[in-house]
């Protein structure tokens, strides 16, 4: 079975890949630059939930296969919920994971590490070709440091520190984060849900 995944990502493709091949779903996953589309995915939602159904809902209907999205974000309490579902362009047209985390230690400068608290949202939307679709959520709480640490995986990682491990997602192998991750605690979830890949059941 073949499904396509709305993300250019490599990153976000290999931890999609690795958790269906632990959870024992065959499935072989797809990324939009595959895929032949060329169309243009608004994400005009306001939700992390309306986001993943825009951009799976215009893949599936562009494919007819079942197609995956997910829309995740950092959300920070001293900051009302931002940046929220605006994660990857906080900083602007033009954004980066360097000018989003500068924009976020400057919005932060004042604000001492207790009250620092965040937690990345990972909401993961499956849509079938019968109009079906299918919603799960994943969270990871911590706070944010005020300069980064470690050097792997990307977005907001290196700020963003774990207690329970004592390390910022940036410092974790690809075993650990996918442990504790929200992303991964949403394919946890999803990972419940075997019987919606199957497109015969009713």
């Amino acid at each position: 079975m073949k499904a396509i995944l709305a993300t250019n990502n490599m990153h976000k493709v290999d931890e999609f890949k690795r958790f269906f091949a632990d959870a024992g779903i065959s499935i072989e996953l797809i990324p939009i630059k595959e895929s032949g589309f060329t169309g243009e995915i608004i994400e005009n939602a306001d939700t992390f939930e309306g986001n993943a159904f825009i951009k799976a809902d215009a893949l599936c209907r562009y494919s007819g296969m079942i197609s995956i999205a997910d829309d995740s974000g950092l959300c920070v309490d001293a900051l009302g919920g931002a940046p929220g579902v605006y994660s990857s362009r906080y900083s602007g047209a033009f954004a980066n994971d360097a000018k989003n985390n500068a924009k976020l230690l400057s919005e932060l400068k004042d604000v001492p590490f207790e009250k620092r608290t965040a937690r990345f949202v990972s909401v993961i939307c499956v849509r079938r070709p019968d109009g079906k679709a299918l919603y799960v959520r994943g969270e990871a709480e911590g706070f944010i440091l005020e300069s980064p640490r470690g050097k792997g995986t990307f977005g907001y990682d290196p700020l963003f520190y774990y207690p329970p491990l004592k390390k910022t997602f940036a410092e974790l192998e690809g075993g650990e984060k996918n442990a504790v991750s929200h992303r991964g605690n949403a394919l946890k979830a999803l990972a419940e849900h075997k019987e919606f890949f199957d497109t015969r059941c009713e």
